[in-house]
């Protein structure tokens, strides 16, 4: 964007203008005294101490609440590959959101770099400063290596958002809606569209979960993806051999023949006649943003229950249910890592919050419920005790 497409009168330029965040001091500083404890000479005794045992800068710096916001600008909202500057507001945000709903401190840090091999390089080095890596707006298939390889090489927690903040709020979608039309997960026909990042991870979770791998058919813009496809590599090929049992070729249309749940993640339009294809009493939830696959008013006509990533329609599956109370639980237990067992454990707390007043157009809490953060973090920060990761 020019600067001639500017408008500093527009409310959102001026909300930005500055940033919306800054770094603020926890003690004061306002005599000799207070220099001499937080500053020279007392911080030396303090970093002697951390030198002769490491596990001390959880208890005596920020590290223990404290997560770094990692993007290469690659795919960041529906933009595309917008770079690192023009994706720092976006990554501003996600810090102030952390803040806000969980009280975790977050720092954004946007990388010019789209090499795997540097990103995992530079992030490795930053590690020390912080307690969990959030990974966001990294494009696939990069963001899968990205995060295999960071999770193998640190001892704190590293969560791509974009996979597994949304597969999480689906799966508790997904449960609140078989609970409400009276369903089981694992009786379900699901079509996944969209192989990206969140298709994987949402297929996966959602199998986490329950639902039944045979009765999963995920598409990507060639078509359903199976065994068929010989030229599938690396997660596509994993997904091949693990879904789609029927057999099924073709399209999306024919994917949602007799389906009863659609999980729209992959930005592309989704005929109604498809839709209408679909088992009756449906579920579909299409989440691309600002554009769903399929109109929710559209959806309506042919299936009982309808989400979308959008604040404006009910039923929104928004990432903010799941990150921030995910990163709060595992440093409240000191993780090392996030387990599909805490995944899925976020997944029913988010799910818990409304199970006693569930309706068609409330299967999920909202975005600005403050409820959500402190039971998924409770949630997370158990399962992480329960798996053995956890070092409090």
């Amino acid at each position: 964007m020019s600067s001639s497409t500017v408008d500093p009168a527009d409310p959102v330029f001026l909300l930005h203008r500055g940033g919306k965040m800054a770094i603020t001091s926890t003690v004061p500083l306002t005599s000799r005294e207070d220099l001499s404890l937080a500053y020279t000479p007392g911080v030396a005794r303090v970093c002697e101490a951390i030198a002769a045992d490491p596990a001390l800068v959880d208890d005596y710096t920020w590290v223990s609440h404290t997560v770094a916001v990692v993007t290469d600008g690659s795919a960041v909202l529906g933009l595309g590959n917008i770079g690192p500057r023009a994706a720092l507001p976006v990554m501003e945000g996600k810090a102030v959101l952390f803040k806000q709903f969980a009280g975790v401190d977050a720092v954004p840090v946007c990388l010019d770099t789209q090499d795997v091999d540097e990103i995992v390089a530079v992030v490795r080095a930053l590690a020390p400063s912080f307690g969990g890596i959030n990974l966001e707006d990294i494009s696939a298939p990069r963001c899968f290596e990205i995060e295999r390889r960071l999770d193998e090489a640190l001892d704190i927690p590293v969560f791509h958002d974009d996979q597994h903040g949304t597969a999480i709020v689906v799966l508790a979608a997904l449960r609140n809606a078989a609970t409400l039309l009276d369903r089981k997960l694992g009786d379900l026909r699901v079509a996944v569209s969209g192989a990206g990042a969140a298709g994987v991870a949402v297929t996966k979770m959602l199998i986490a979960g329950g639902v039944n791998p045979d009765q999963v058919v995920v598409c990507d813009s060639k078509g359903i993806i199976g065994r068929h496809r010989t030229e599938l590599t690396g997660t596509k090929a994993e997904l091949a051999a693990s879904t789609n049992a029927d057999g099924r070729h073709g399209d999306i249309t024919e994917a949602l023949r007799d389906a009863d749940v659609l999980v729209g993640v992959s930005g592309g339009q989704i005929p109604e006649a498809a839709v209408a294809g679909m088992a009756p009493g449906g579920i579909v939830f299409a989440l691309a943003n600002p554009t769903p696959e399929v109109h929710p008013e559209v959806a309506a006509r042919h299936v009982a229950v309808v989400a979308t990533g959008r604040s404006d329609y009910p039923n929104q599956i928004n990432n903010v249910l799941a990150f921030p109370g995910v990163f709060r639980g595992a440093l409240d237990a000191g993780a090392t890592r996030i387990t599909e067992a805490m995944k899925v454990a976020a997944a029913d707390a988010i799910a818990g919050v409304v199970a006693e007043s569930l309706t068609a157009d409330a299967i999920v809490p909202s975005p600005l419920d403050p409820r959500v953060a402190p039971a998924v973090a409770e949630a997370v920060a158990e399962a992480a005790r329960r798996d053995g990761v956890a070092r409090r």
